[in-house]
């Protein structure tokens, strides 16, 4: 009897702690909860703007840090929501971020009111995430530094200069596909798209001949579908809470990622100044800014108004970063725009057809595929921008309220450090923008139907101070890999090709779940 009120007793501290340990964890949950409901959560009800009612501590991201949708779903499903409103209220997690709607809204925010809305807001940490330290990612003036510098970089003389290798390239695809035409195979276009791709970028921004047709598995193949591979959980931070990498000094690139490229960048000059090489391409420009501080001007004095000056070179790790987004852009979103548009070719025979002819009767005109034979084909472009339009490669822009601003004609004002979004995928699936949208239609891009919208309800590289830099080149990029798809070959959708694509969750850019088949066969 003793033994059993000695062993009652040594129990009772124990079960009291438990309960005090169970009593504190509740009343902490309710003290959470009560504080995220009362404050965090009624920051837009405070101000009487239209919101997303938030779960719990994870605001409205639930979907994306699940993986169970793409982020283009879920912008547009917001937007589609609350397309009546200028704008909506989200949380993610715990931060208060708006979405604008409303085109005059959005002008607003990336030009007029520019100053105040200069910044991403997205991860950039240069100390323990170097190749962060880029273009895109760069907030305020150091951004503002460095646009002046590279912008000379991307002028139509520079393009020019690089006009060779972006064509060599593209016939070393027209062979491998007519290859694979006259056996009628299906193929994986992603993939093809991706081998282009990373040849052209690799010899532009590197000097580095891949050869990827031969040597698909080649390292910076293997690197550039490693770094997009689908992370929901951790892309989802990187837009949304971008803190988080900061508080426990973790970097978003993949130390194994940011050590290649790196070494491969310094590598790579070393042996150019070793050798004397001087090369017309992006990597030659980039050591004329580690050198000088400035690119020297074209001939056709494109950027002769660019102050030259040898402040501020850029070092050998900036330099890298920009080599490393231009590397990152070039591969992804091209290959994706490119493998999209032979989708919608496959679908509709009649577009194809008429494309086909204009590279043709083009070609034959300038006497071979010249630079300004490209841009002499007007349904081309009309095609590429209506692939852009249905599927763009950037489903949102983001940008941070660096100011109170009052937004024109309404009586609202952001609030300093307020996260904007604007909805670039849901705006591009519109019916009250873009009838039928998802219909493929070229002819939305006619000049006259151009006319009739407004400019900032198509935004596929952005607009604004901050509009994509190298969108002119990779434009000519995503057109010549068409061009030397359609030129020899016509094709159509694998018997396993679904007529409408499902979108893969978790990747930062739009991405079709499972790749696109394709079969090519010869001209007849």
């Amino acid at each position: 009897m003793f033994n059993e009120w000695t062993q009652i007793n040594a129990m009772l501290p124990t079960t009291w702690m438990m309960s005090a340990i169970v009593g504190a964890v509740i009343l902490l949950i309710t003290g959470l909860y009560m504080y995220y409901k009362f404050h965090v959560y009624n920051f837009w009800r405070k101000r009487n703007v239209p919101y997303l009612e938030p779960t719990f501590l994870i605001g409205n991201i639930m979907p994306l840090i699940t993986g169970k949708i793409a982020f283009g779903e879920f912008v547009k499903n917001i937007y589609d929501r609350y397309a009546n409103q200028r704008f909506v209220g989200i949380y993610m997690l715990h931060k208060p971020s708006l979405m604008i709607n409303d085109p005059d809204l959005i002008r607003d925010v990336l030009a007029k009111e520019f100053a105040n809305f200069h910044d991403r807001g997205l991860y950039c940490n240069e100390k323990i995430d170097p190749l962060t330290g880029h273009l895109f990612l760069l907030p305020g003036k150091k951004w503002r530094n460095l646009r002046v510098k590279l912008t000379p970089t991307f002028t139509s003389g520079k393009i020019k200069q690089l006009f060779p290798i972006l064509k060599a390239t593209g016939d070393t695809l027209a062979n491998f596909l007519e290859d694979k035409a006259r056996l009628g195979e299906a193929i994986e276009v992603k993939d093809i798209m991706s081998r282009y791709s990373v040849d052209i970028i690799m010899s532009v921004a590197f000097g580095i001949t891949c050869d990827s047709f031969k040597y698909p598995n080649n390292e910076f193949q293997y690197w550039g579908k490693k770094i997009f591979d689908p992370r929901p959980f951790w892309n989802a931070l990187l837009l949304w809470a971008p803190e988080v990498f900061d508080l426990f000094s973790v970097p978003h690139t993949e130390k194994d990622v940011t050590k290649f490229f790196t070494k491969m960048f310094k590598d790579t000059v070393e042996h150019r100044e070793t050798n004397s090489i001087i090369r017309k391409d992006f990597l030659n420009l980039l050591i004329q800014l580690m050198k000088n501080g400035y690119v020297d001007a074209d001939d056709n004095t494109e950027n002769g108004n660019v102050e030259q000056t040898t402040e501020n070179k850029l070092t050998m790790t900036e330099a890298s970063a920009q080599a490393y987004v231009f590397y990152l852009a070039g591969f992804e979103t091209s290959s994706t725009t490119a493998t999209f548009c032979l989708y919608e070719l496959a679908k509709h025979k009649e577009v194809q057809d008429k494309v086909r002819n204009e590279i043709q009767a083009v070609i034959e005109k300038h006497g071979d595929l010249t630079y300004n034979a490209v841009n002499d084909m007007t349904y081309l472009h009309k095609v590429i921008s209506e692939t852009m339009r249905k599927y763009p490669a950037v489903v949102l822009l983001n940008r941070i309220c660096t100011k109170e601003t009052k937004l024109e004609n309404t009586k609202f004002s952001i609030p300093l450090g307020t996260q904007i979004v604007i909805p670039v995928f849901g705006i591009h699936m519109d019916p009250n923008i873009y009838p039928e949208p998802k219909k493929f239609d070229p002819e939305r891009f006619s000049v006259e139907n151009i006319k009739t919208r407004h400019p900032y309800a198509y935004l596929p590289f952005g607009e604004g101070p901050r509009i994509c830099i190298g969108l002119r080149f990779g434009l000519i990029q995503t057109k010549i890999a068409v061009i030397s798809a359609l030129l020899k070959n016509t094709v159509k959708l694998a018997p396993n090709t679904p007529t409408e694509l499902e979108f893969e969750s978790g990747a930062l850019i739009l991405m079709a779940k499972g790749g696109v088949n394709l079969i090519f066969q010869p001209m007849s």
